[in-house]
C-alpha cells in the first residue's frame, strides 16, 4: 500500500500550481521578484533552470517552459528587464496594440527619467531600454497584457524616434490605415509635443492624414513645378462624364497630362470605385493619368516628379525648359 503523500510534497504541488496560474496570465514569463513573492527561493529557481524545466530569459525574467518564445513572451521579459515602472513604448507598443506588417529592430522599453536602468539586458533577443522625460501615468494603456504606452502616445513617439522622415510618415500612415487610431487622435497627441526637430514635419503629415488639406497639397505641387522649371498646371479643372461631374486635381492641359493628388482617403474602399471610373474616363479621352500620393510630397518627391517630367516630354514639352 502507498502511504500518505508527505506534507512538503503537497505544498510543493500547490505552490507549483499557483506559479503556473500566475505565469499563464503573463504568457508563461515571470520575474524573479514575482517568484520570490510566491515563496520560491533563488535556490529553487536555480534548480529548475538546471533541470531544464524553466528557461532564463534575462537577469530578471524566467520562462516557465523551454519551448518556442512568442512575441508576447518577449514583451513581458523586456518589461521585467527594465524594472518596476518599465513599459513597452514606440513601435513595440504599436505592434503589441495590433500593428501589422511592421517589424521593430528591438523591443523598445521606456522607464521614467531618473529610474535606474539595470545594465544591458542579457536577453536572447534585442531589447532597447531607455529613459524618457515624456512619462506620465495617463500615457499608459490600462488594458490586459504587458504594460505599454497608449496607441496615440506610442505612435507619436515612434515617429519622433524613427531613423528617417520616411519611416516616421510610414508609421503614422500605417496606424491610421489599420484603424489602430484616428488622425484626429494623433493630431491631439502631437499638440503635446512642444519641441522636437521633427515636429513641423509630423504636423504636415498629420494634416495630410486628416484629409482636410487637399488644396494645400495642390499648392505645394504648384510650388514644386516652379522650382523644377515645369509649366504651371491648372488646378481643380471641371470635367463632365457619363457618370457625372468631377474635378481634375492637376491638369497640364496643353500636353494632356493629369496628376491626381491622393490623400489617405483614396485607399478606403468607398473611394476605390469612383476613383477607378474617373481614371478610366480620363484615359479614354487620351490623357495621361499619373497618381501622386500626398505622402510622396513629404518622402519621395524626386521619383514622382521625374515621372511627371517624362510624361510632359513624351507629349512635346521641351526639355530645355526643365531645370
Amino acid at each position: 500500500m502507498t502511504g500518505p503523500i508527505p506534507l512538503s510534497a503537497v505544498r510543493r504541488r500547490s505552490r507549483r500550481a499557483r506559479i503556473q496560474e500566475y505565469a499563464a496570465r503573463q504568457d508563461s514569463v515571470v520575474s524573479r521578484q514575482q517568484l520570490r513573492s510566491l515563496g520560491i527561493s533563488d535556490g529553487e529557481v536555480a534548480a529548475n533552470l538546471a533541470a531544464g524545466r524553466w528557461r532564463r530569459l534575462g537577469q530578471h525574467s524566467i520562462c516557465m517552459h523551454t519551448g518556442p518564445l512568442p512575441d508576447r513572451a518577449q514583451w513581458w521579459a523586456a518589461v521585467f528587464e527594465g524594472g518596476p515602472r518599465a513599459f513597452l513604448d514606440g513601435e513595440s507598443a504599436l505592434v503589441a496594440a495590433g500593428l501589422e506588417h511592421y517589424e521593430p529592430r528591438a523591443v523598445r522599453v521606456s522607464v521614467p527619467r531618473g529610474a535606474r536602468i539595470r545594465g544591458v539586458p542579457e536577453c536572447s533577443f534585442p531589447v532597447d531600454i531607455r529613459q524618457t522625460r515624456r512619462w506620465d501615468p495617463i500615457d499608459l494603456h490600462d488594458g490586459a497584457g504587458p504594460p505599454r504606452a497608449r496607441t496615440e502616445v506610442a505612435a507619436i513617439r515612434a515617429a519622433l524616434w524613427a531613423r528617417t522622415d520616411k519611416q516616421a510618415a510610414y508609421l503614422l500612415t500605417l496606424c491610421v490605415q489599420q484603424r489602430l487610431t484616428t488622425a484626429q487622435a494623433l493630431g491631439e497627441e502631437m499638440l503635446r509635443i512642444r519641441r522636437d526637430r521633427r515636429r513641423a514635419f509630423l504636423h504636415a503629415v498629420l494634416l495630410d492624414l486628416l484629409g482636410g488639406v487637399r488644396s494645400l497639397g495642390e499648392l505645394e505641387f504648384a510650388r514644386e513645378c516652379r522650382r523644377r522649371g515645369l509649366p504651371e498646371p491648372t488646378r481643380q479643372m471641371v470635367r463632365r462624364a457619363p457618370n457625372g461631374t468631377y474635378f481634375l486635381d492637376v491638369y497640364f492641359e496643353e500636353w494632356g497630362v493629369v496628376v491626381e493628388v491622393d490623400g489617405i482617403h483614396h485607399t478606403w474602399a468607398t473611394q476605390v470605385i469612383g476613383d477607378a471610373l474617373r481614371q478610366n474616363d480620363i484615359t479614354l479621352q487620351r490623357d495621361i493619368v499619373l497618381r501622386l500620393p500626398l505622402l510622396a510630397l513629404r518622402i519621395a518627391p524626386d521619383e514622382f516628379f521625374a515621372q511627371i517630367e517624362r510624361a510632359l516630354v513624351a507629349r512635346g514639352y521641351p526639355t530645355r525648359h526643365i531645370a
